[in-house]
């Protein structure tokens, strides 16, 4: 038996488990969004980070990276635990074909296994669900976790999808949202600095105590 994985998130630069091929290609039906928490690696439970899922979209094509391990049950077994620790907020996995660039009729690999969120606040407490670009800019512009901040992902994401040769459209629109509100918040740290440093001192006034006024008798 031999398993196959597919990366889409940050399993594209950074796999984590030992492999033994690694394919580029995608996968059919499916797109990016930005609307799973992470509680325990870019972000917190007080300020959820805004990670990567998969959404149904029937026609999409979502590139990324099939990684094959092979050698027997065990080490399939360590790597499959491995992915599940790692993927805990992702509540399900699905079997899907793999197509490699210049065939999308014919799969290179199926049974390929997808670590996926249910699109449902209730049934999986880690989706967040859409929002408008602008707010989860600045979601993705300010979370912090253990591991690393959230825009440190977004724009790992965005630079590991230029180097296997096919850049999501999606992931650099709202990387760049990103940069414009750091740009924003960077500028507002500037002039909150330079404010403090121009604020005027004022004088010291010395206060004199009144004498006490002498009383008139005018019996």
């Amino acid at each position: 038996m031999v398993l196959w994985v597919f990366g889409y998130g940050s399993l594209v630069w950074n796999p984590g488990f030992n492999f033994d091929e690694k394919v580029i290609g995608f996968i059919k039906d499916y797109k990016r969004v930005f609307d799973l928490a992470c509680i325990d690696h870019r972000g917190t439970p007080e300020h959820p980070a805004r990670t990567c899922t998969l959404e149904y979209k029937e026609g999409a094509v979502c590139w990324g990276v099939a990684y094959c391990v092979k050698g027997g049950f065990e080490k399939e077994r360590e790597a499959m635990q491995y992915l599940e620790r790692r993927e805990c907020e992702y509540d399900k996995k699905a079997s899907v074909d793999f197509y490699k660039e210049g065939d999308d009729l014919q799969p290179a690999v199926t049974g390929v296994t997808l670590f996926i969120s249910t699109p449902d606040k209730l049934a999986n407490r880690y989706y967040l669900g859409p929002a408008p670009l602008k707010e989860m800019a600045r979601t993705i512009a300010t979370a912090n976790g253990p591991c690393g901040n959230n825009r440190d992902y977004l724009f790992s994401l965005e630079k590991a999808m230029f180097h296997i040769g096919h850049k999501d459209d999606y992931v650099i629109k709202l990387a760049n949202e990103v940069r414009r509100v750091l740009g924003v918040l960077k500028d507002k740290k500037a002039l909150g600095t330079r404010l403090a440093m121009i604020k005027p001192k004022l004088p010291l006034i010395q206060l004199v105590p009144l004498q006490e006024a002498a009383v008139m008798d005018s019996r």
